[in-house]
């Protein structure tokens, strides 16, 4: 069986904890990502996590179109484990094997609202498009580059709340390219907005 010609080179995030994996072609359709926070979670879905969480300083796998980044606990140095997993997703996607078998079911927008919000539902609002547009058009590009991606959750009485993944979960800047970056763009189109918090994913 011939394999798939593939490059895969690693690039630091902003986030000192996860590496990005960034591969010479798609590995999921452009406009959709996915986060594994565990093998369990992984399970029938992504065999490619599946297999990554069998390294044992592996906590977070988030996939999108072309990178895989990966999310390590504090035991080892990126030194240490940065060429076995270039290594390993290159040969992984070499041989054909499979990276997804389907996405996770969403969480139903109410489900997730309510056990964020102390169980307040929140109806769609007149804003939701223009926040969406604004968001693909001048954050997720930059988000994506750092190794994450951001989704919007809701506008509600001129707070938005959105989640970050991938290498923008926990990073020790991410606050900062919230309320600096995304707030003042936000404030800026829109001036309903008066703040952007994030939601743990």
């Amino acid at each position: 069986m011939s394999k798939i010609p593939v490059t895969i080179y690693a690039e630091m995030t902003p986030n000192p904890a996860t590496m990005k994996f960034v591969a010479n072609n798609y590995l999921l359709p452009p406009d959709k990502s996915v986060e594994f926070l565990s093998q369990a979670d992984a399970k029938g879905f992504s065999p490619l996590a599946e297999e990554l969480f069998n390294f044992p300083f592996v906590k977070g796998v988030f996939l999108a179109a072309n990178f895989v980044t990966i999310t390590k606990n504090e035991a080892l140095s990126w030194d240490f484990v940065q060429v076995e997993l270039r290594d390993f997703i290159r040969n992984y996607i070499a041989d054909g094997n499979e990276i997804l078998i389907r996405f996770p079911e969403a969480k139903p927008i109410e489900a997730a609202q309510e056990s964020a919000t102390s169980g307040k539902a929140y109806a769609p609002s007149e804003y939701d498009d223009a926040i969406r547009d604004l968001l693909d058009e001048y954050v997720r590009p930059a988000v994506e580059s750092d190794g994450g991606a951001i989704e919007f959750v809701n506008y509600n009485n001129g707070t938005v709340t959105v989640v970050l993944k991938g290498a923008c979960s926990g990073c020790p800047s991410s606050t900062a390219t919230l309320k600096g970056g995304i707030e003042q763009l936000l404030k800026q189109h829109l001036p309903e907005v008066q703040e952007v918090v994030a939601e743990a994913g």
